[in-house]
């Protein structure tokens, strides 16, 4: 504990540079009222609080527990009658990293109370629900437009109870732009993301994708009901959820009809966009499916994938959570993560991309300034150059050839001061190549790869509006800098609202009334919303915002020219 108080402090500190002290939010002091909902399956029991009403746990899929653990969701049809919708949802089951013995992820847990290390409670297989927040008194003639949330975790973590969108609900009156906000439970882990040639045989892959679809033909059928408007629905995600946005862009070569009409008009991506990736059967996948099937007590079986759909809930999680995690040294060589399989994702996603077989539609996409540290504080044995491209052969890119991976390295100096958190100089370098490591995993992941994507589609979809940014403003922070996910703190939690806060949210909701993040119009104010710089659409002058807590400006999207070239015309050689 007084570990983590002194990190905590020099946290403080080190950000006192950048930010000013919170001031305390008010206490909200009125009680919760009973609110009700009716519809085609029943009547749903929310709450009214601080004049947004919460409608929780409303199941969209039956329950993809007992004979329907590893298939595909089936839309629910039985009604459910009278549904409590007061308390948190359920999660689905998580992939929860152990801390035991790690003082630098008790610390990273203890500083941005990270999802990743947080003990989960009401885990369940019966777990495919949405959460539904709206201004109060909303009714089915107002036709609001509609956010809906991905939550992100590495594909490994996350809950819809994580997220309160009351707040942001609430912002969005403030701002004079009401919205509707839908959250989606989907299954993360080996019960949404299983790999291995038995799954693809039996139609059972990308799962988590496909519960994501069906929250989506949800809010098309019934967000009516709560005065939304299924015309014009935006999607959102960060990290594994902003990289979910981008597959349901792609999922069946880019198609998100239904029902005639397109399940959304307009995107929203943090942190995270094309993860090139081997089919569902590569030999990564099916290494992690026989685990999973030795673990599980399975081998001798002459029907794995029964039997482990036979397994008990206890024996099948532990076997799905017996393989490499994100917060470990394999990192962001992630075990779980959707993954081709012919019929729902057709293709690796870059190849998708670039054969334009995508759902374009406008859309904000970016990242935070240090994505890699995150991921790069448990790999201390690296301490050359060497090392580093001995492990980015062996764990992340086996179809590189070790000059490839030198000549990726070679773009990045060995130096402390050039790498991430950035513009630190030598500081934060707490093992010998930390700060070159988060620099690479940082732009392979996230930042360049997202210049990447948005140099192809704006190659072919030039007429379609894209925006994009790099957040900074958690400068300061020891170790971590400006991290991956710090932006849930300031743009999703509002736990520092600071001008950075408000001028996102100012942005985003303009962007889900008018699919641009500057046009102010509509809702009940166009002037609560107004921003004061205008953000230029990523084009040929290739420009971002850059957010910092008090201000933001333009910057060139041109940094770290090489490494991004290597990027370019090595992404073949890049799947995971």
């Amino acid at each position: 504990m007084v570990a983590r108080l002194l990190i905590a402090a020099l946290v403080l500190a080190g950000s006192s540079t950048a930010m000013p002290a919170p001031k305390p939010r008010p206490v909200i002091k009125e009680r919760a009222t009973s609110v009700t909902m009716v519809l085609p399956l029943g009547t749903v029991i929310g709450t009214s609080s601080g004049g947004v009403e919460s409608y929780n746990s409303i199941p969209f899929a039956e329950s993809p527990a007992g004979t329907n653990r590893l298939k595909p969701p089936v839309k629910l049809t039985t009604p459910y009658g009278v549904l409590d919708g007061t308390g948190p949802a359920a999660a689905c089951p998580q992939f929860v990293e152990s801390t035991s013995g790690s003082f630098l992820t008790e610390v990273l847990g203890y500083l941005a109370d990270s999802p990743f290390i947080q003990t989960v409670t009401g885990q369940t297989e019966d777990c495919l629900t949405i959460d539904v927040y709206r201004p109060a008194g909303t009714t089915s003639a107002d036709k609001l437009p509609v956010l809906f949330w991905i939550f992100g975790g590495g594909f490994e973590l996350g809950w819809t109870s994580m997220y309160d969108g009351a707040g942001l609900v609430a912002d969005s009156i403030s701002l004079g732009k009401p919205i509707v906000f839908v959250a989606v439970n989907y299954r993360v882990g080996g019960f949404g993301f299983l790999p291995g040639a038995e799954v693809l045989a039996d139609g059972a892959s990308n799962l988590g994708l496909l519960d994501q679809r069906l929250g989506l033909e949800w809010t098309a059928d019934n967000i009516g009901y709560f005065g939304g408007d299924n015309s014009k629905v935006t999607i959102w995600g960060e990290s594994a959820g902003a990289i979910s946005v981008l597959d349901q862009m792609i999922l069946y070569d880019g198609n998100i009809t239904y029902n005639g009409a397109p399940l959304f008009r307009g995107a929203i991506m943090d942190s995270g966009s094309i993860v090139p990736a081997d089919p569902v059967d590569c030999p990564k996948g099916q290494a992690v499916y026989d685990q999973v099937v030795s673990k599980a007590g399975c081998s001798g079986s002459s029907d794995t994938l029964t039997c482990l759909r036979n397994a008990d809930y206890t024996t099948f999680l532990n076997a799905v959570n017996s393989v490499p995690g994100i917060l470990s040294y394999s990192s962001v060589a992630l075990s779980y993560l959707p993954r081709p399989d012919g019929t729902v994702l057709t293709d690796s996603p870059d190849v998708l991309v670039e054969a334009n077989k995508y759902a374009a539609v406008p859309m904000i996409i970016g990242d935070q300034e240090d994505e890699g540290t995150l991921f790069s504080l448990f790999q201390s044995n690296i301490t050359n150059t060497a090392d580093l491209v001995e492990y980015l052969s062996s764990v992340f890119f086996h179809d590189a050839t070790t000059a490839q991976i030198e000549a990726l390295v070679a773009t990045y100096p060995d130096n402390a001061s050039s790498g991430s958190p950035f513009n630190t100089l030598v500081f934060n370098e707490i093992y010998p190549e930390f700060k070159r490591l988060a620099a690479i995993l940082g732009d392979l992941v996230f930042t360049l790869t997202r210049r990447a994507f948005l140099t192809a589609t704006y190659a072919l979809n030039p007429s379609v509006p894209s925006w994009s940014y790099l957040a900074s403003y958690d400068y300061g922070t020891p170790i971590l800098g400006t991290f991956h996910g710090s932006d849930l703190l300031q743009v999703f939690y509002g736990i520092l609202p600071n001008a950075a806060s408000k001028n996102i949210h100012s942005y985003y909701f303009n962007f889900v009334y008018n699919l641009n993040p500057n046009t102010a119009t509509g809702g009940t104010s166009s002037t609560a919303s107004k921003v004061s710089l205008s953000w230029p659409q990523w084009g040929a002058n290739q420009q971002l915002v850059q957010f910092y807590s008090l201000t933001s400006n333009l910057l060139a999207d041109n940094f770290r020219s090489s490494s991004f070239d290597w990027i370019l015309d090595n992404i073949p050689s890049l799947h995971i």
